[in-house]
């Protein structure tokens, strides 16, 4: 089966964030299931020097007012389109901060280019990611040929809203500007038409599935989403494994495996002194990697930590994102010298550091649809302690009594949104941290849980498959 995947990022070519991995690991996954995936990603002004001299797939003499190709370079394809891509800043932000201002037509370029490619290659299905993505299910459905879609929503929070203004130039017929189709209060919504002209729908968790079904967690789309409730499935994200792996990895400072993790203890003494924390064995070192924002409850952290330092624990606080919480995590960091310490910025080396170093990794998210963070906190031996949401929820075993009893627990959960949660959370797993037979049975077990792409692989096939049978 051959399927086109598209995405506005892909790891390690271009990331900012879990859509990167997820979109770049889940191909592989794929070839094992007899799925043949091939990405498509934008050629921005960083992947320009990969791309240049890649051989030309498709000729697109004028897209959205400019010329364009598609390439291909490292078994992977960009829309060459200069125009549009070839510029400085990130994917979706200018240098100076804020959106670029005609992301509207960059991304629509992606999807309508993603449909005639589709179209040349004959592919079986198109995987289409999130709402950089949107338009493809809505392009696929006016093209002259019938090619089933899979929509998959990486994180309802971010839609995609433009004016209506931009609607003409779009290059879609006027019904699909619609209550049933692109229009969402009076604007366009891209990942609402993804949403709405997707054969499919899929979510990165269960739990995230049914969350928003929900008034509170479908971020005003809770409707669109109950009446397409049959076509929406949850999948959870996995890690390549073969990249994440704590016996190869060359950012820690010793490499360990699950039937040998006290190497574990040279990584901590190398997290400790880069965090500037006394190195100290004993002390339990407890760890956040994210964006410093609301979503991902940073500033519920902040407001916990004080019970970290009342008994004895240290802080290590790795990211970026909101400048009030930058600044609060400084802040923090400076008033506990040599107990706590902050890492402004995003170090992927220095994330696996500190998966492959703290005891624990605190995820407090708000909302969480899947994350990756807790799956290599598990893959790397540091116990999560996390929010009782979406995949956080579904990837973590709470050690309850119970859990404890039948010795199946993988790290603490706690109710989310709420810093006291967070705090009798954390006293919680700083008496388990105290236990050391039953730390050591709970590290054991996350250590042996199966965060690989590998079930749900084999989910993602059948839908796929199961499309392509239909529409074909």
């Amino acid at each position: 089966m051959k399927v086109l995947a598209v995405a506005s990022e892909a790891y390690p070519l271009v990331k900012t964030g879990g859509l990167a991995d997820a979109v770049g690991a889940l191909p592989g996954a794929l070839a094992t299931e007899g799925v043949h995936v091939t990405t498509l990603i934008p050629a921005y002004r960083s992947l320009r020097g990969t791309f240049a001299r890649g051989r030309v797939v498709l000729d697109l003499p004028d897209l959205f007012g400019g010329a364009a190709r598609i390439r291909e370079a490292r078994g992977i394809l960009a829309l060459d389109a200069p125009h549009l891509f070839d510029r400085p800043g990130g994917p979706y932000v200018a240098p100076g901060g804020g959106e670029w201002g005609d992301n509207a037509i960059r991304f629509a370029a992606l999807g309508r280019a993603a449909t005639l490619l589709a179209l040349s290659l004959g592919v079986d299905a198109v995987h289409a990611h999130d709402w950089q993505a949107g338009l493809v299910p809505a392009y696929l459905r006016f093209a002259p040929r019938r090619i089933p879609c899979l929509f998959t929503i990486h994180n309802l929070a971010y839609q995609g809203k433009f004016p209506a203004s931009v609607f003409p130039a779009l290059g879609l017929p006027g019904a699909a500007f619609a209550r049933e189709g692109l229009e969402y209060y009076g604007a366009v919504g891209f990942l609402k038409a993804g949403l709405w002209f997707a054969d499919a729908i899929n979510t990165v968790s269960p739990s995230y599935a049914e969350e928003i079904l929900t008034p509170e967690g479908g971020m005003g789309l809770d409707g669109l989403l109950r009446g397409r409730a049959r076509d929406l499935h949850g999948i959870l994200n996995g890690l390549d494994v073969a990249d994440w792996d704590p016996q190869s990895d060359a950012a820690l400072a010793a490499t360990f495996s699950a039937d040998d993790p006290a190497p574990r203890a040279a990584n901590k003494a190398a997290l400790q002194a880069r965090f500037g924390l006394a190195v100290d064995p004993a002390a339990p070192l407890v760890a956040f990697v994210g964006r410093l924002a609301w979503q991902k409850g940073a500033d519920l952290l902040l407001d916990a930590a004080y019970t970290l330092m009342d008994h004895g624990a240290q802080l290590a606080l790795l990211g970026s994102g909101e400048a009030p919480i930058e600044h609060a995590c400084r802040s923090f960091a400076a008033m506990h010298a040599g107990r706590a310490g902050a890492f402004i910025g995003f170090d992927e080396g220095l994330a696996r550091l500190v998966y492959g170093g703290a005891d624990m990794l605190v995820v407090p998210s708000r909302f969480e649809p899947c994350g990756l963070a807790q799956l290599a906190a598990l893959r790397y031996g540091a116990v999560p302690v996390v929010a009782r949401t979406g995949g956080l929820g579904d990837t973590v075993i709470d050690a309850s009594p119970m859990a404890l009893a039948a010795h199946c627990a993988t790290g603490v959960q706690v109710a989310p949104g709420r810093a006291d949660a967070l705090a009798a959370g954390l006293r919680r797993a700083l008496a388990l941290f105290g236990d050391a037979p039953a730390w050591r049975m709970i590290q054991a077990n996350g250590l042996a849980t199966d965060v690989s792409w590998g079930p749900s692989a084999g989910r993602y096939a059948t839908l796929l498959k199961g499309l392509a049978s239909r529409h074909g």
